[in-house]
């Protein structure tokens, strides 16, 4: 469970991130929106682990490949932009956040035992 101070760090870390993103990310990935949608941050301050969505994009691990080796650049630009909330600038390591994927594929699935339901005659109310 993180602490009241880990997540108000997560919270600053993600705005800014995101303003990051928003301003330059056509830099980093062109032609694709990307979406900060969870930050955690050890106990101890020192790495973020910073979830991202991406919007208009086939592939989702070559885009986190490509954002991770900008990871030094966005670390700097993030210190600028914290530099006076924060002693120590975390070290940011990017994932996919495959949240919409899993839902996704959770509503197939329930279409399909419903729909498998109608044809055997046996929904139920």
């Amino acid at each position: 469970m993180e602490s009241k101070r880990q997540q108000k760090f997560a919270g600053i870390i993600q705005e800014e991130l995101a303003a990051i993103f928003q301003r330059e990310g056509a830099a980093y990935l062109p032609n694709t929106l990307v979406t900060i949608t969870k930050v955690r941050v050890s106990s101890d301050l020192g790495v973020a682990r910073v979830y991202l969505s991406f919007f208009n994009n086939s592939n989702t691990t070559l885009s986190v490949a490509e954002v991770n080796s900008h990871a030094g650049e966005i670390r700097y630009k993030l210190g600028a932009r914290i530099r006076h909330q924060a002693r120590v600038i975390p070290t940011l390591m990017f994932f996919v956040d495959d949240t919409n994927a899993y839902v996704e594929h959770m509503d197939k699935l329930f279409d399909k035992i419903s729909k498998d339901r109608k044809e055997s005659g046996t929904e139920e109310e």
